[in-house]
């Protein structure tokens, strides 16, 4: 590319093998009008494409005790600011090559500030950015341009990988949102058949979870990890991992709960209805053969891991019998009665060991519930 200085009656050429640098006009705005002040052109505004020739700067002397090179920085701009000022009073720095009515012209052709080699922009340093003249009437707005263009879809990938992320993680997790539209993975984790179910659990028993302390575990992360617990009896540890918290947060966490749950939710939907009810809505196969009956009874029990033993510091699990029911020291039996409609009405309290249907049965308080001329139909 072949650059001309634009300096009045100037007529340096960077040609091949030349010994003189070309220089571009500064971005800087302030170093920018003081170079085209320099130039004395009325009304002449540079482009991308002007270039100054190295016969319009004056070096700077150097002296054997020169300082760092921020201090010879500092007292070139010093000098070149003492340039400018001086720039109409009569020095010429141009060669010999002008005729004689050029040489007032000259005289005012400024020597430009000087600068170190690593603050102006050579030709050589732009060829690699101006590989042609089309290229540099472009200018550096039209590349600005196409950046913001390349940012912006950047920034639309970015974005819509991000939203895909969110999505993809909340289908794997156990929050609000993963449930809400799901109701085969509510009924895996929980038992309940839909979220508006889980929803209302959660509606009757949040104001009585005020006073638990878990910092880490929203209300709703409380029950669905209870649920998890009684649903598909997962070991603490499993659901520390799945949440994210410590053993004994688990463990507290399910033992306030089940306490919460039983008192508020055992009141509201399980209770005894009245003989009307019952026979009001007794189903078809009961209303000839057994017309009062009332309630359908069973006695099942519930196993659970013994404390760990201090003696020899080994955890004593159960140990099945040969019924594949627990020792009678780590077993829970209950008592459930449910309505000819298929509604649970009555739940006793858990008896430890082994006792039997009948003892279980006399002192649990279902026998308070029944009128004369109830039948009482047990699962053999």
């Amino acid at each position: 590319m072949v650059h001309t200085c634009v300096v009045t009656g100037c007529r340096n050429r960077r040609t091949p093998g030349t010994t003189l640098s070309f220089y571009r006009f500064p971005r800087d705005p302030e170093r920018k009008q003081r170079w085209i002040a320099a130039v004395n052109r009325e009304g002449w505004v540079p482009n991308d494409g002007s270039r100054l020739c190295s016969n319009h700067f004056i070096s700077e002397m150097k002296e054997p005790g020169a300082l760092e090179i921020l201090d010879k920085q500092e007292a070139r701009v010093e000098a070149a600011n003492a340039l400018l000022f001086l720039q109409g009073q009569g020095r010429s720095v141009v060669g010999e090559r002008g005729q004689g009515e050029q040489s007032e012209e000259r005289e005012q052709e400024a020597a430009v500030e000087e600068s170190a080699s690593s603050s102006l922009s050579t030709d050589e340093d732009d060829d690699d950015d101006d590989e042609s003249m089309s290229d540099c009437k472009k200018g550096k707005f039209a590349h600005t341009s196409d950046a913001a263009v390349n940012f912006d879809n950047v920034l639309k990938a970015l974005k819509k990988e991000n939203q895909t992320l969110r999505e993809s993680l909340d289908k794997m997790s156990l929050s609000e949102n993963s449930l809400r539209n799901d109701a085969e993975k509510v009924k895996f984790y929980t038992g309940l058949p839909n979220y508006f179910v889980l929803e209302t659990v959660m509606w009757l028993l949040a104001p009585h979870m005020d006073g638990m302390k878990t910092v880490k575990l929203s209300k709703f992360q409380q029950l669905l990890l209870t649920l998890m617990r009684l649903r598909l009896d997962l070991r603490n540890q499993d659901l520390a991992y799945r949440f994210g918290v410590k053993v004994g947060t688990v463990t507290r966490t399910v033992h306030q709960m089940v306490t919460i749950m039983s008192s508020t939710l055992v009141p509201t939907a399980v209770f005894w209805p009245s003989r009307a009810e019952l026979r009001k809505n007794l189903p078809a196969a009961l209303r000839s053969s057994h017309p009062d009956c009332a309630v359908i009874i069973d006695c099942f029990m519930v196993p659970f891991e013994e404390p760990v033993s201090r003696g020899n510091q080994q955890q004593q699990r159960m140990v099945p019998s040969a019924q594949g029911v627990g020792t009678s020291n780590n077993v829970l039996k209950y008592l459930i009665g449910v309505a000819p409609q298929g509604v649970v009405t009555f739940v006793s309290r858990g008896v430890l060991g082994n006792v039997s249907d009948k003892s279980l049965a006399e002192g649990c308080g279902f026998l308070c519930k029944l009128l004369p001329g109830d039948v009482v139909l047990a699962v053999s």
